[in-house]
């Protein structure tokens, strides 16, 4: 924690306005360094949590079924463009001894989400996460997210949705990875 307190010290946002020919004593901007350091933290604060604290409480499993938890709202940052993408995570397992709180499975979304990535590792290191915490049979993690970097610059489409899925353990002819969906 303290190492991302001391990252976020280091980023001279009066400099980066002052660059762009904006005037410091403005209004609207006088405060504006230490909001755009605000918001970063929080954007990023996935860095400060550790799957492994989230996931430690654990239940024995009761039921026969299939877990599910949909439309996870996540909001992420691209790596490659600093522009956020954003959309649902739908989680699925079968567990083998023990599950999770549901609570859980927002907050791993959260930890992995809140950091600088990219949509196909973020459903990687969900299941990642899961499969070592529960030792599911089976997992499937779908992400379907809006990328800024799509909408605002480059081809600008703003109805175009990407999909991810990622797959741990051996998922049955009869489960699809579209029941997931809403």
């Amino acid at each position: 924690m303290e190492q991302f307190k001391r990252q976020w010290q280091q980023i001279d946002i009066p400099e980066l306005l002052t660059s762009l020919g904006e005037d410091l004593g403005r209004e609207g901007l006088e405060d504006t360094p230490q909001r755009v350091s605000k918001a970063w933290k929080e954007m990023l604060r996935g860095y400060t949590m550790d799957p492994r604290d989230i996931l430690s409480k654990v239940f024995e499993n009761e039921g026969l079924g299939i877990q599910m938890c949909r439309n996870i709202e996540f909001t992420s940052l691209c790596e490659h463009h600093f522009l956020s993408f954003f959309g649902y995570i739908s989680i699925a397992y079968m567990p083998s001894d023990t599950v999770v709180g549901l609570s859980k499975l927002a907050r791993v979304v959260d930890c992995f989400a809140c950091r600088l990535q990219i949509q196909e590792r973020l459903v990687e290191q969900i299941a990642d996460a899961l499969e070592e915490s529960l030792k599911p049979k089976f997992i499937i993690v779908l992400a379907s997210a809006r990328h800024l970097c799509c909408v605002g610059r480059g081809i600008k489409k703003s109805s175009m949705l990407f999909e991810t899925y990622a797959t741990r353990g051996e998922i049955p002819s009869w489960v699809a990875p579209e029941l997931l969906r809403a």
